[in-house]
């Protein structure tokens, strides 16, 4: 079996690497043509946002293997007026105020289980200037949601389905700084 190389996490302009970040998006997450070609326009909606920020894994020759991206969270964007009525039924509607949400944290298949995803999110967060965080995960018990509870983060609301998907996801939520360890 032959190593893989080392990684190094750095921040990118994730506009002019789209195409690299959708491809391992797309092998992590099992997306078609298709969907990778409805996530474009989105994401660089995203990444127009204040306070939008990138962090990529990076291989020593600069092969994008890892991303997560995330901003500001705002009511008024989309994602949150799908969230909020959920959120606001749990009693946990307050999370949409005052925190980062984590949009997109995708690392290829092939770099999986090395602390990489660990790595991304634990240093998006750290530069961030919200007291807390929040994301959707698909809500089903994965390595994803393991991760993110060994951070901190709990759920917050459950089985939310968002307009053209078919899997319910669960909203997590997690205080700042994220918690260290195993």
């Amino acid at each position: 079996m032959a190593t893989l190389p080392a990684v190094v996490i750095e921040p990118v302009d994730l506009g002019a690497r789209l195409d690299e970040a959708l491809t391992v998006q797309a092998l992590a997450f099992g997306l078609t043509a298709e969907e990778v070609a409805v996530r474009r326009p989105i994401v660089r909606r995203h990444l127009l946002q204040p306070g939008a920020r990138a962090l990529a894994a990076l291989t020593p020759p600069g092969v994008l293997v890892g991303f997560v991206y995330g901003m500001p969270n705002d009511r008024r964007h989309w994602w949150s007026t799908v969230v909020e009525p959920p959120l606001r039924r749990c009693g946990h509607d307050r999370w949409l105020d005052d925190s980062f949400v984590i949009t997109e944290l995708h690392v290829h298949p092939a770099f999986q289980a090395r602390g990489i995803g660990r790595e991304l999110i634990t240093a998006i967060t750290d530069g961030a200037g919200q007291p807390r965080s929040i994301l959707s995960a698909i809500d089903i018990e994965s390595p994803a949601r393991r991760l993110y509870r060994a951070l901190g983060y709990e759920d917050l609301a459950r089985r939310i389905v968002f307009p053209s998907t078919t899997s319910p996801y669960a909203v997590m939520g997690a205080p700042l700084p994220l918690r260290r360890g195993d």
